[in-house]
């Protein structure tokens, strides 16, 4: 049996290519108790691969977190399998608001501790009392409330070229820093304020809710379905759209655009601009924003540095990235000394100082 992938993504994108079929990109989620996760991947990859789904998937004890694509012509063949799962019947699919055949290149069903990295011990709480479930034209009522303080559970990197207006930003690199700075900074608000959250597809905020519930906030929402569903709602029943930019997400696509806003600058040289591009030294690898002129300056690099190591021979660089390993140093997003324009983020106290003043 093939339980892995076995092209390389190159080879899958040029499928892509002869297919010459179109591919929805979408994703969901769905906290429930799996007794053997590595059953139930083995599963899923046995049955996706044949439909030529492609995504990473991780499933863990307590539920799935997928992204995904698959021809648009079996969307209906996948629903049905999907349906076929108790738990994952009738379940609501987030479809992407930009779509690109190759948003995914590989399909990787991965067994995790958790399917989200969020660093808590689920057994000191009930994940089941989560905070209440807004649809987008509940949550751009709750947002104008002057009671309301609305937090972004998403990271620095992905906040910066794109948020709700009025937001909170955490400055942070991982969703479980942020949910101590948001309890430390909101303790004295608990019973008086709204605490409304928002994720990019709702996975975040579920888990979120529970957790400050359990910490004593008396008032908490989330936007049901995160800013992809916020986005297909506003469209469909013709609301406002309070979303300013870009929404971050986790493929090749990198972004989707949701409104002409450019709310973020090149980490270079200042100048507006709202796309992410990594280092293209890959021992570097950084993520962060910039722009079309700095990157033909640049050749696609963060730091002069980089860009010296990046014009040596292709073997030579091999040889410099000996030894090296994925350390903590690489692979980081957005955050180099060398970078002179990455933009400070909105912090709470700002936030609750501009609602007193007003």
């Amino acid at each position: 049996m093939q339980l892995y992938n076995k092209l390389s993504a190159e080879e899958r994108a040029e499928l892509i290519d002869n297919a010459g079929k179109s591919r929805l990109t979408l994703s969901f989620y769905q906290y429930a108790k799996i007794g053997n996760p590595q059953i139930f991947r083995d599963h899923l990859f046995l049955t996706w691969d044949p439909m030529e789904v492609l995504g990473r998937i991780y499933v863990a004890h307590e539920g799935i977190n997928g992204q995904l694509s698959l021809p648009a012509d079996r969307f209906n063949e996948f629903k049905s399998h999907l349906d076929t799962i108790d738990f994952l019947k009738d379940i609501r699919l987030n479809v992407a608001v930009e779509q690109d055949n190759k948003s995914f290149l590989k399909l990787k069903v991965k067994v995790r501790n958790k399917i989200v990295a969020d660093g808590l011990n689920d057994d000191t709480f009930d994940v089941r009392n989560k905070g209440v479930h807004v649809d987008a034209g509940k949550f751009n009522e709750l947002i104008e409330d002057e009671n309301t303080v609305l937090v972004d559970m998403r990271n620095h990197y992905e906040s910066e070229i794109g948020h709700f207006k009025n937001a909170v930003t955490p400055d942070v690199d991982t969703f479980r820093e942020s949910l101590d700075i948001i309890e430390d900074d909101l303790k004295a608000h608990k019973e008086d304020k709204n605490l409304v959250m928002y994720c990019t597809g709702g996975i975040r905020c579920e888990k979120a809710s529970a957790y400050f519930k359990h910490k004593g906030f008396k008032n908490v929402f989330q936007l049901e379905g995160g800013i992809i569903e916020y986005t297909r709602q506003v469209k469909e029943d013709q609301l406002e759209n309070k979303f300013l930019g870009q929404n971050f997400v986790f493929d090749e696509r990198r972004a989707e655009r949701i409104s002409d806003d450019v709310i973020a600058n090149c980490h270079q040289c200042g100048a507006p601009f709202d796309v992410h591009t990594n280092c293209a030294n890959e021992a570097c690898h950084l993520l962060f924003i910039q722009c079309d002129n700095c990157k033909t300056e640049m050749d696609s690099c963060c730091s002069t540095a980089c860009k010296e190591i990046h014009a040596l021979p292709f073997e030579e660089q091999k040889e410099l990235r000996k030894g090296q390993g994925n350390s903590n140093d690489i692979f980081k997003k957005g955050r180099a000394d060398h970078l002179p324009y990455k933009k400070d983020l909105r912090n709470i106290f700002d936030v609750l100082k501009t609602q007193k003043e007003a």
